[in-house]
């Protein structure tokens, strides 16, 4: 575990910071690659898509690690 306790600010910083690295992904290539209309609303629509993509991964790999896996808790309980 980590010594550090979880910080929201950290954690909106970390997932906002992935969004924006594909974004920034995306926009390098729609500069290289100049695409008419529909293949670049296409480019931006795959891109949008894989930055709300990294900002779930992100926080949801942050929070766990942080607080804890609680799936196996909320299994067994199912299971009485």
């Amino acid at each position: 575990m980590t010594d550090r306790e979880f910080s929201f600010g950290r954690l909106a910083i970390a997932s906002l910071g992935s969004a924006t690295g594909v974004l920034v992904i995306t926009t390098v290539v729609l500069a290289l690659v100049r695409p008419g209309p529909g293949v670049g609303l296409a480019i931006v629509a795959v891109g949008i898509a894989a930055a709300i993509a990294a900002m779930g991964v992100v926080s949801t790999s942050m929070t766990r690690r942080s607080l804890g896996d609680d799936r196996h808790d909320e299994h067994d309980e199912h299971d009485e």
